[in-house]
């Protein structure tokens, strides 16, 4: 890792940028930030740790689900009105005033009801007291409010309009009208049972999401997110636009530890940015780096903005078989992004950082070695042994608890340091912040996920997902790339103010089905994850797409650029991403799914798995041919510049590499594999012809010096 004492660049930078950093975190998300000399800090320490314990202990003995998810949305309410201020003013931010203390308590009260009552309320399903439909409906308003200040008005409007649309429904135009629900139907509906706010999502929230998150900052906490950028630039910041390259390989780790993408923009943005700036980058193109590899971060395995678990859940499958889809259209994207920036590079005619301003590798990578165990052990649990999410990562939070209490002593002992009180008890400090951490970063996803509750909620109740279906049929007149586009379109507008795990749960709930349906009616067979990976994946581009991607503002901050130009050129960088979903929609092979039951094609257990290392390899490879091309095609540029001609060629390689199938179905081919063929020859020939033209234009240049 980077030597503190020592004036080195990365060093200097980490120390410059580090309060400018924390400003951009705590505007962005408006938390309050007490120092260590106020009770404050303590009181919401102690809620913190007492949080982080409950999920631990939960897992060594498990308790009934629906306390589970009572106990865990309790401690959501409570800590963000005691974090988040009611508005984003000196006032509200400078101490926690008495109404911030009075939610929280009604908070307490109302999310704890069904866990002090739960056997009554279990006695008596559906004929609810009075008391119970007052705690309800008080129930919903308070966390209305806690998601309006922690998640902005977005997703707290969105529950609003479902909860309207619920008790409206006779009064609604003819084409989405129904029944109504009266107020107490509504209040039991949503609160007092397992349909709407303590329903699936929340559940797997309390359940999983928890200690991935938990785990993340523990690894952050230890110091793996330090050493994964150190890494990154030791390996690659000499290169021709080494320190963008070393931006997306950093992102790509902190992916591992967050689901945030303003977590991994500031995370690694702080020393990235600079260093791009430094060697050429415009501060734009620097902070659209950075966003796009950041907002990326959360298509990564194993955790994947969380939503990773919620599809599992939603779809009846095992969590590692989500990390298998996933796997291939993440590690093409990323590579692609990669590709992107070595010819932004080539284009602004950039070197690489100096030397000497870089960690050492083999030094850099030796002192922080131990960080991958808990990783490779996590992913061997989940993979190999095929554990469940909760167990696996149980496992992995205790093994690395271990690391931390003993590399402190072990690295003054290898480095002949004296082996003081504070060596010996630092690993407990880092273990016991990181505990607070994470269950301080868990408050977003917790109350995300039970405001989206409420949109599930309104779907059992009412059957929009029926009337929906006729709707979305209606508009594309049963088109399935209308109806895909539609979607995404849906998915860019929602997930511009909601988080991705939100928007993705929304997006899931009512337009996913509606996709399998109209694609079945369509003679489309396709496996259900595509339809949710879809909407899923153009959620997390919201992040980046202006006028209010979150991510392009961290990173303006960072890069001193502007935040709109800033978001238009990341979600330039990120137009790669979006074509994966319509590639995989039509060719679930990128999905490592070679087949579906053809009577139910939504149901996993009739899913034909690609297991063969040769053919995941060959899908592999021709994808990420096919997103270079595309990469080629978007930005201009592949050995020399490109004029449109050669543009447009490399636009028509995408769909043979991508869609052979489709593309042997409707030329003919005799074999998918010819498509392929097709595809490389034109990828060669275009190179071919770009080598004798850059040879060409060389000479003309030395002609005219002579």
């Amino acid at each position: 890792m980077i030597e503190r004492d020592k004036p080195h660049t990365l060093g200097e930078l980490e120390v410059e940028q580090a309060r400018e950093t924390e400003n951009i975190v705590n505007d962005l998300e408006g938390q309050r930030v007490f120092g260590t000399e106020h009770y404050e800090f303590w009181l919401i320490s102690t809620i913190a740790l007492c949080w982080t314990l409950f999920q631990l202990y939960i897992v060594i003995e498990p308790i009934n689900s629906n306390i589970t998810r009572s106990v865990h949305l309790t401690f959501a309410l409570v800590l963000s009105f005691l974090i988040y201020p009611m508005f984003k003013k000196e006032y509200f931010l400078r101490k926690i005033r008495w109404f911030g203390y009075t939610f929280a308590t009604l908070g307490l009260c109302t999310a704890g009801y069904i866990a002090f009552f739960y056997n009554d309320l279990a006695l008596r399903p559906g004929d609810y007291t009075t008391i119970d439909i007052a705690v309800a409906l008080l129930g919903i308003v308070i966390l209305l409010e806690a998601g309006r200040r922690v998640l902005g008005f977005a997703l707290s409007i969105i529950a609003i309009v479902f909860l309207a649309y619920d008790m409206l429904g006779p009064y609604m135009p003819e084409l989405i009208i129904h029944k109504g629900a009266s107020l107490n139907k509504l209040a039991g509906h949503m609160y007092l049972t397992t349909e709407g706010i303590f329903g699936v999502p929340l559940g797997v929230s309390a359940g999983f999401v928890f200690l991935f998150v938990l785990f993340g900052s523990l690894l952050d906490k230890a110091g793996a997110g330090e050493y994964f950028i150190n890494l990154a630039f030791a390996l690659l910041g000499k290169f021709r636009g080494g320190p963008a390259k070393a931006s997306v390989v950093a992102s790509g780790f902190t992916g591992i530890m967050s689901g945030s993408s303003i977590a991994n923009t500031v995370t690694t943005g702080t020393f990235t940015i600079p260093l791009m700036k430094k060697t050429g980058f415009k501060p734009e193109q620097a902070g659209a780096v950075e966003v796009a590899a950041s907002t990326n971060g959360q298509l990564m395995p194993p955790v994947m903005g969380a939503a990773a678990f919620i599809i599992a859940e939603f779809l009846a499958l095992n969590y590692t078989d989500v990390i298998y889809a996933a796997f291939i259209p993440a590690f093409v994207s990323y590579f692609a992004l990669f590709y992107i920036v070595h010819l932004e590079a080539l284009k602004l005619g950039l070197k690489g950082a100096d030397e000497k301003d870089l960690p050492k590798k083999f030094d850099t990578f030796i002192r922080g070695i131990h960080y991958l165990i808990p990783i490779f052990f996590l992913l061997y649990t989940l993979m190999v042994l095929r554990e469940s999410a909760a167990s696996a990562a149980f496992n992995a939070v205790s093994l690395l608890m271990l690391l931390m209490v003993v590399q402190h002593p072990f690295r003054a002992i290898i480095y002949k340091q004296k082996l003081t009180k504070e060596v010996w008890i630092s690993g407990f400090v880092d273990i016991l912040a990181g505990f607070i951490s994470g269950a301080k970063n868990m408050v977003p996803i917790a109350i995300a996920t039970a405001l989206a509750g409420i949109v599930v909620g309104s779907i059992t109740l009412t059957g929009l997902g029926q009337v929906l279906l006729e709707v979305i049929e209606t508009i594309s007149g049963g088109n399935i790339f209308i109806i895909l586009i539609l979607a995404a379109v849906v998915s860019l507008i929602l997930g511009m103010g909601l988080p991705t795990t939100a928007n993705y749960i929304v997006m899931a709930s009512l337009t996913a089905p509606v996709i399998l349906t109209l694609a079945q009616d369509n003679g489309y067979l396709i496996p259900s994850i595509a339809a949710h990976l879809f909407v899923f994946y153009f959620g997390i581009l919201a992040d980046d797409t202006p006028p209010v991607g979150l991510a392009a503002y961290a990173a303006a901050g960072i890069a001193k650029a502007d935040p709109i130009k800033t978001g238009i050129q990341g979600f330039k960088y990120d137009i790669r991403t979006a074509i994966l979903p319509f590639m995989f929609f039509f060719n679930p092979e990128l999905l490592l799914i070679s087949g579906v039951d053809s009577f139910n094609p939504g149901d996993p257990h009739g899913w034909v798995w690609i297991t063969d290392p040769l053919r995941i390899a060959e899908i592999f490879v021709t994808a990420f041919i096919g997103m270079m091309a595309f990469s080629c095609f978007t930005q201009g540029y592949f050995i020399t510049w490109t004029n449109i001609i050669e543009r447009l060629i490399f636009l028509v390689i995408v769909p043979f590499m991508f869609l052979p199938k489709v593309m042997e179905a409707h030329l003919h081919l005799p074999t998918y594999h010819l498509s392929y063929l097709i595809g490389i020859a034109i990828f060669v020939l275009i190179y071919m012809f770009q080598k004798a033209k850059l040879r060409a234009e060389n000479t003309s240049k030395l002609e005219v010096d002579l």
